[in-house]
């Protein structure tokens, strides 16, 4: 009985956050499945199956924007992995003399979203720092915002944004390896690289998990400031998925809409699933 009562306890402190997740994640995530298979909208809407599908893969703005939002991908995720894990190893012997130095790294992650695309238009605009440095020295000036720069240019603010906060969540993976482990292979001769190689890096694997899903996940919240930067329709180097989707919706194309993002969430869990069964592999091969 005094287990029933418990049990019952415990269903009705998570019944408001189970009925919240039924209410703003798993009905409206029916309906989007619903409208990507069905045309028109309300009690008008028929049944298509898979034509909106077609349709969509053979857009030319959603093949544009599906390897924009790839390539963008490709490029920052090994890029801000490498930068922050390079910054970690820097910090790890002193992790905890550089308090004011993490909270640095935070900044720019909390900085206001309008505050970072100021910044890339004071220096990045045509009349900005940049181009008044190059044009100082004499080297060509490009259109930083408004052409195949722009691409690099968003990497930069990404990098610049979210690399602080994964230097964090490595650390912190960092300075639970024990010490003696170090010790035992300083006596043993060990070389730095086998250090890194043999005791940190496979003590690291969870970290970097966690790490490279929270950088996926930042990588597409960088839409905020390439919408700002760029506006609705922006240079097609920089004409991201999420554009796709937010024209889809100012034109009320609700099945466009929603196959787009059915496909953009088989991509990220697809990601997800490489990304977990690689480390799972990892550990298990060190089990």
């Amino acid at each position: 009985m005094k287990r029933s009562k418990s049990a019952l306890q415990g269903y009705l402190l998570i019944a408001p956050l189970m009925i919240g997740c039924i209410l703003f994640y798993a009905i409206p995530f029916v309906l989007v499945v619903q409208y990507s298979l069905s045309t028109g909208s309300g009690g008008a809407s028929s049944f298509v199956g898979l034509i909106n599908y077609q349709d969509v893969t053979s857009n030319g703005m959603f093949t544009l924007a599906f390897g924009n939002t790839m390539r963008f991908l490709a490029v920052g995720l090994p890029l801000i992995m490498v930068l922050a894990y390079l910054i970690a190893l820097l910090m790890q012997k002193q992790a905890g003399k550089h308090k004011l130095l993490k909270s640095v790294f935070l900044f720019p992650y909390i900085m206001p979203v309008v505050g970072a695309v100021i910044l890339v238009e004071l220096l990045f605009h045509e009349t900005g720092l940049v181009s008044g440095f190059c044009q100082a020295l004499n080297l060509p000036v490009t259109d930083w915002l408004g052409g195949p720069a722009a691409f690099g240019v968003v990497v930069l603010l990404y990098l610049w944004k979210n690399t602080g906060y994964s230097v964090i969540l490595l650390l912190a993976g960092l300075v639970t390896i024990p010490e003696e482990q170090y010790a035992a292979a300083d006596l043993d001769g060990a070389s730095s690289w086998q250090k890194f190689y043999y005791i940190t890096t496979p003590q690291m694997w969870y970290s970097v998990f966690f790490a490279l899903i929270f950088s996926l996940i930042n990588a597409f919240k960088c839409f905020r400031e390439i919408f700002l930067i760029g506006g609705t329709h922006p240079n097609e180097n920089i004409y991201m998925l999420q554009h796709f989707l937010n024209n889809s919706f100012e034109n009320l194309n609700y099945a466009k809409l929603s196959v787009a993002s059915i496909l953009l969430l088989i991509v990220v869990l697809a990601a997800f699933a490489v990304f977990y069964g690689f480390v799972r592999k990892k550990e298990a091969f060190r089990a």
